[in-house]
């Protein structure tokens, strides 16, 4: 079976380390912990690795949080990788930093990344892990919190809140996102 697992961010150093860039950075750590490392192809960097009889294709488009749906159908046609078997990690404002919430399908929730994804593969039915990054700025003034860096405290919990979105993509691919929603949402 063959999943990807797409993680989103924006390229270029001005958003490294930023709250919205999670989605690259949970990747990363995923890929780390299991010796892969990414290269650049089509449409962003890419990893091939096998999680025991599973064949996973990991992506972070280098088109932009907004136009992240041209990567994702891209190497889900190339690959022939089925909907149901895409999760996409992203950054979420509604969720408490650190806490993890997957879920099999949904609405874009505002999330111009996860929008540009439905439109351009023309569905919904795909998963979400959602990273929450809180929301803890003053009116009017959320792109700035958005493209931020996280505080001192959060950059200190973020290692473990890292590991545990990784065990959750993980259970994800092995078993399943009824598992993996059971097992690690709000965590």
């Amino acid at each position: 079976m063959k999943y990807l697992i797409v993680g989103l961010g924006n390229i270029g150093s001005e958003y490294d380390g930023t709250r919205h860039n999670i989605g690259f950075r949970v990747l990363d750590a995923f890929a780390e912990a299991s010796n892969t490392s990414f290269n650049t192809d089509r449409y962003g960097d890419i990893a091939h690795m096998r999680l025991k009889n599973k064949m996973l294709t990991l992506l972070k488009p280098s088109t932009y949080m907004n136009l992240s749906g041209n990567a994702v159908r891209y190497w889900k046609d190339k690959e022939g990788i089925a909907t149901d078997h895409i999760l996409v990690i992203v950054d979420d404002l509604a969720i408490p930093f650190g806490a993890i919430r997957l879920k099999p399908s949904g609405s874009d929730a505002g999330h111009n990344g996860l929008k540009n994804i439905a439109q351009t593969i023309g569905t919904q039915q795909y998963a979400r892990l959602r990273f929450g990054i809180g929301n803890d700025f003053p009116r009017g003034c959320q792109v700035d919190y958005v493209l931020g860096h996280f505080s001192l405290d959060q950059r200190q919990q973020l290692p473990a809140r890292i590991d545990i979105a990784c065990e959750a993509i993980r259970a994800f691919c092995l078993s399943g996102i009824q598992f993996a929603m059971c097992n690690f949402n709000n965590k």
